[in-house]
């Protein structure tokens, strides 16, 4: 028995005719929760529209700070980014959402918590996953995965004939979903794989044909992984994401059309925007490679994989997640200092960075005046490393000398 429910709530169709269907089939009292994650620019607009459904009480929170300081700046500081491309803005949302539903509904009384994913996605996984490690005592519902309304059509003929005020707006022929780290888009012609991305798909980048000639540069300022300052100034993380969005954004930086293997199987054609993140990623990859060691770097960049793949699949509150952050948390240590890109024509490219930690010594790389790496001690180490190399040689393979070209082919049986 279900008395009462808190349903993350967004003010779209969805969310609003469920507020309606909840108090029908489980005759309880519905509690909306709207979380601001740099998407809502209306929320009292939506919590009066929550109230006027019906909903027993519509809270609000805004949740922008906590969303980047334990959630976006963690993922950064991994090096997060799903099959190379998806700097995982939906995805990172979900957790902290999850995380406010679980806290409202132990400060309610509520049983249950509520969301409208579909049964085709990734976020119904995340959303379900994250309830249940926080409080596998809530039952956690969506009722779209329930419900007999098929289609948008079905929903708005459900929502007139229950009295349910949506927003009269021009049908969008996309599915969408954004925060301040990036937007998703999906649906429509998208579908076709082959189809190029119409302009209207885009809302925060420029086309390339209508990006400034000349081009911008930018120096970030990061300590240990994180960024705190642009071309000398230090910014609140919510400013600096904010200024690096419209600038890149201005430079058409921060297109992605990926190809995406989805959790459930299925793989789907998405595109995104995001252009703080884009170019942020860029920097901090460009400082480790300054301040970490080849073997950090490269073990890093295997953990960084895991730590995406983790996030895409709603496995944020985990023991596993718990220890790849401990390694992370370690590796960034040494990873301050500044980087300098160059916005130009939707590419953003690395042309300096300094550090008071690197590990890069010019004194050792350079080839003119000022070089102190002793060139003779080279000698003795190209024979004790190649020491293997010719002892396997001698051994072995200068007795099959195509092998060593790799002409030599397998033995096969004679015919018969």
């Amino acid at each position: 028995m279900v008395d009462k429910v808190v349903l993350a709530y967004s003010g779209g169709l969805d969310t609003s005719v469920i507020i309606r269907w909840l108090m029908d089939n489980l005759r309880c009292q519905v509690i909306t929760l709207t979380i601001d994650l740099g998407n809502q620019p209306k929320l009292e607009e939506i919590r009066a529209r929550a109230l006027e459904i019906g909903a027993a009480k519509a809270l609000v929170v805004d949740a922008r700070e906590l969303f980047v300081r334990h959630f976006v700046w963690p993922a950064l500081r991994a090096g997060a980014v799903y099959e190379g491309q998806y700097p995982l803005a939906t995805a990172l949302g979900r957790p902290l959402i999850a995380k406010l539903l679980v806290d409202a509904a132990r400060e309610e009384g509520a049983t249950a918590v509520a969301h409208g994913c579909t049964g085709k996605g990734n976020d119904q996984v995340r959303f379900d996953l994250s309830v249940g490690a926080l409080a596998p005592d809530l039952r956690v519902i969506a009722p779209v995965r329930e419900w007999e309304l098929k289609t948008r059509e079905e929903e708005i003929a459900y929502a007139q004939r229950h009295g349910i005020p949506v927003p009269v707006t021009r049908e969008s022929p996309y599915s969408t979903d954004e925060n301040l780290w990036g937007r998703s888009i999906e649906s429509g012609v998208l579908e076709d794989a082959w189809q190029e991305p119409p302009e209207d798909v885009y809302l925060w980048t420029r086309p390339v044909t209508d990006t400034p000639a000349a081009a911008a540069q930018v120096e970030i300022e990061f300590r240990e992984g994180v960024p705190v300052a642009l071309d000398g100034q230090e910014l609140e993380s919510l400013a600096l994401i904010d200024r690096l969005n419209r600038l890149a954004g201005e430079h058409g930086v921060g297109r992605i059309d990926h190809l995406e293997n989805r959790l459930v199987g299925i793989k789907s054609r998405e595109i995104y925007e995001a252009p703080a993140a884009t170019v942020l990623l860029q920097a901090h990859r460009a400082l480790e490679q300054m301040t970490l060691s080849k073997d950090q770097v490269r073990l890093k960049e295997r953990v960084a994989q895991e730590y995406a793949d983790l996030i895409y699949n709603g496995l944020w509150f985990t023991a596993h997640h718990q220890d790849l952050a401990a390694y992370v948390a370690s590796t960034q240590r040494h990873v301050t200092g500044t980087v300098r890109l160059r916005l130009h024509r939707g590419a953003a490219t690395v042309v300096g960075r300094r550090s008071p930690e690197s590990l890069y010594d010019k004194s050792l790389a350079t080839y003119e005046t000022g070089d102190v790496f002793d060139q003779k001690a080279a000698v003795g180490f190209i024979y004790v490393w190649g020491l293997p190399v010719r002892v396997q040689a001698q051994a072995q393979l200068l007795k099959h000398p195509d092998g060593l070209l790799g002409l030599t082919e397998p033995q096969r049986e004679p015919a018969r």
